[in-house]
C-alpha cells in the first residue's frame, strides 16, 4: 500500500468512525452529554469539541490560511446536532484533500504554530496520520464516559472498518 493509499484509507476510516461515534453520542440525554464527569475536556461535548478544534487547526495549516483559536478548545461549545454537522463536512473535506494529494504533496513539510506556543513542523501526510490517531484517542474518552451512562459504544477499530468497509 502507498502512503497515499495510506492516508485516504486513514482519513475515509476517521470519518466513519466519526459517524459511528455520533450515532451512539445523538442518542443519549442531552443532559449526559453535557454532564461534567472526571476527564481531561470535562464532557463528551466538549471532547468531541476539542476534536473538531484540532481538525479545523489543521486544516489551516494544510491550507496556509490562518485559523481564529487561542487554544485546543473553545470557551463555549456548540450543541452536539450542530458540532456533528461541522465535523461531518470536516471529515468530507479531509476525504476529498485526501484524495486530491499526490505523494509529492503528501511529502511537503509545512511549519505552523502550535496555539499554546512554539513551532512545529511535519508533512501534510503525517499531519492526516495524526488526525487520525488523534481522533481514535480521543473516541476512547467518549467511548468511556458513553459507559458510565451505561451506554454501549460502537465498535471504532480499523479492523471493523476494514472488515465493513470490504464487505467480510
Amino acid at each position: 500500500m502507498s502512503l497515499k493509499e495510506t492516508v485516504v484509507m486513514m482519513t475515509c476510516y476517521r470519518a466513519w468512525a466519526n459517524a459511528r461515534t455520533y450515532e451512539v453520542v445523538l442518542s443519549a440525554p442531552e443532559g449526559e452529554i453535557t454532564k461534567v464527569r472526571k476527564t481531561h475536556f470535562r464532557s463528551i461535548a466538549y471532547t468531541l469539541n476539542h476534536v473538531y478544534v484540532i481538525d479545523d487547526i489543521f486544516r489551516a495549516h494544510l491550507t496556509g490560511s490562518k485559523h481564529e483559536y487561542t487554544g485546543r478548545n473553545t470557551p463555549s461549545c456548540p450543541p452536539v446536532t450542530a458540532l456533528w454537522q461541522k465535523q461531518k463536512a470536516l471529515d468530507a473535506w479531509y476525504v476529498e484533500y485526501a484524495q486530491g494529494l499526490d505523494e509529492g504533496a503528501l511529502d511537503e513539510m509545512i511549519t505552523f504554530d502550535f496555539v499554546d506556543g512554539g513551532q512545529g513542523a511535519m508533512t501534510r501526510a503525517e499531519m492526516l496520520l495524526h488526525l487520525a490517531t488523534h481522533t481514535q484517542y480521543h473516541r476512547g474518552f467518549v467511548g468511556d464516559m458513553l459507559n458510565q451512562i451505561p451506554i454501549k459504544p460502537i465498535p471504532t477499530d480499523l479492523p471493523v472498518y476494514l472488515r465493513d468497509m470490504r464487505g467480510n
